[in-house]
């Protein structure tokens, strides 16, 4: 990892029409960085806006409002030349590897696909070069001529990925990729992705519901509440000196496997339901559920500021 920004949002924010004249908020004001090289994991409740966080910020969403700088330049998703060549360095690898593939297609034309989309290599050398990715995620060259229904759902995901890697991109959205696989497999998919990283020097967000993951294979971690970062940190830093109240009671959820400090572990409780990003609360998204909120908490939203070196919350109480 080194400290050059290569992904970067700016008050970003993502709405959704849903008729009526209404507004989905699915993401609100994110200020973002994740740096060449790194991981940087992104956890939440479900419904937050994780996945669509991601999907600004790989270009498949044009933002609402805010900017997306790639490597300090701004992206104008709105020009389709430009859309295209965006494509080309940020890719995406979906949670669902049953879903996420064409079951009309072999793994060669899936994997193919981008390059030939691209204008990259000759028929003969995208032969080639897929049956190079196929080596690289550790599947056969002769799988090239199979169907997608022929594999099982963690061989599905390494075609998932070798197709992300065709036309070579710098950034790859890693969306819970590992969500719908068996815990075996998913130790597997995860040292593939760590593996392939170090090689090729690749830049991934890291989105996960199983928070020992995310610290395990995330160099920084943010928390995401009701469409917005509430805090970032180092992944150690996090774990060990956790600020917000909310990411104080996800981690708290999180299983130890001593079994004696597990039963002496005290879960924090969240009371009530996640306010409808319909109909925003005013002042902090989590003062409704939030046991140690004041009458500034209900009036004002906080912003995410910087409580310690390399340590940001959104919360007036740190």
């Amino acid at each position: 990892m080194t400290n050059e920004v290569l992904v970067q949002a700016q008050d970003l924010c993502k709405y959704f029409k849903i008729g009526g004249g209404r507004m989905l908020h699915a993401v609100e004001g994110v200020n973002l960085e994740i740096h060449r090289g790194e991981t940087l994991g992104l956890v939440g409740e479900s419904g937050c806006g994780k996945s669509t966080l991601g999907r600004t910020l790989m270009g498949i969403y044009k933002p609402t409002k805010g900017k997306l700088l790639y490597d300090g330049k701004e992206v104008d998703l709105s020009k389709k030349k430009e859309r295209f060549a965006f494509a080309k360095k940020a890719q995406i690898i979906f949670q669902d590897p049953y879903a996420s593939l064409d079951p009309r297609m072999t793994v060669g034309s899936i994997i193919a696909e981008g390059m030939e989309i691209h204008g990259m290599y000759d028929e003969k050398r995208r032969r080639e070069r897929v049956a190079e990715l196929l080596d690289i995620v550790g599947l056969n060259r002769e799988h090239a001529n199979r169907f997608p229904h022929e594999f099982s759902g963690g061989q599905r995901q390494r075609i998932g990925i070798a197709r992300a890697l065709a036309i070579e991109p710098e950034f790859i959205v890693c969306d819970e990729p590992i969500s719908a696989l068996d815990v075996s497999i998913q130790a597997q998919v995860i040292n593939l992705l760590h593996e392939l990283q170090e090689k090729m020097g690749l830049t991934y967000l890291f989105i996960a519901h199983d928070l020992n993951i995310v610290k395990y294979i995330s160099d920084r971690i943010a928390v995401m509440y009701l469409g917005s970062v509430v805090e970032l940190a180092a992944s150690d830093e996090l774990y060990a000196n956790t600020l917000h109240p909310y990411s104080k009671a996800l981690l708290s959820a999180v299983p130890i496997p001593d079994p004696h400090k597990e039963a002496q572990k005290q879960r924090q409780i969240i009371d009530g339901d996640v306010p409808s990003p319909i109909n925003k609360p005013k002042g902090c998204a989590f003062s409704s559920r939030c046991p140690l909120a004041c009458d500034k908490c209900r009036e004002a939203a906080p912003q995410l500021r910087e409580a310690a070196p390399g340590h940001y919350v959104a919360c007036h109480l740190v």
